[in-house]
């Protein structure tokens, strides 16, 4: 098996874990667009919630801005070179509770449209010859880098969102070994003292 691919937490403060592939391979349920390790973050607060759920979120769509999450620093999790970057995809409302339900139900025709429709707004890193770290759902207009730049680890990527294919404003992340994840394979990656489980608590200084 591949080596895993180092990396430090592309954030800090406190973010739940979704979606690991410390519990199932491949994580998101399936290889395509080289998701096979990929892991989700959600920016949470200090009791672990996303945001407050009341029945207006059980009912109806919540804008992103009401989680506390949205806007947070996303950060280069590795020194680098920025590889790709796409940014102007909007932040859409969030699901939570039955609107979920008819959200999902759309799942397959944002497939159908490709990796921008599901990454939204995006970087792309090669933390070595190779190796490329894409860091998505970033939020609309924040995206402060450009291809070509070199990063330092722990350096202001862009904010966390809810872009592209995202039921609630979170980061997910992925290691691919070539930058079209079309044609990518997916690569494992870890953080140092492992890979936390779904349904963690990450705090990152």
């Amino acid at each position: 098996m591949t080596r895993p691919v180092e990396l430090a937490p592309p954030f800090s403060g406190r973010w739940l874990v979704q979606n690991s592939p410390a519990d199932r391979v491949p994580s998101h349920g399936t290889h395509l667009f080289a998701t096979t390790y990929a892991i989700d973050f959600v920016p949470v607060d200090e009791v672990g919630r996303s945001a407050r759920l009341g029945l207006r979120g059980l009912v109806r769509p919540e804008p992103p801005q009401a989680f506390v999450g949205f806007g947070r620093p996303v950060l280069a999790p590795s020194d680098g070179v920025v590889a790709a970057v796409h940014d102007g995809e909007p932040d859409h409302d969030a699901y939570r509770g039955l609107p979920s339900v008819g959200y999902a139900l759309t799942q397959g025709r944002r497939a159908h449209g490709g990796w921008v429709a599901l990454a939204g707004n995006h970087v792309v890193v090669e933390v070595r010859i190779g190796v490329f770290v894409a860091l998505c759902h970033l939020a609309d207009g924040s995206v402060g880098v450009r291809p070509g730049q070199e990063v330092a680890a722990g350096e202001e990527l862009g904010r966390c969102g809810n872009s592209g294919n995202s039921t609630e404003p979170h980061l997910h992340l992925q290691v691919m070994d070539q930058l079209d994840p079309g044609r990518a394979r997916g690569l494992p990656l870890t953080f140092g003292n492992g890979i936390p489980h779904s349904g963690e608590i990450v705090d990152a200084p």
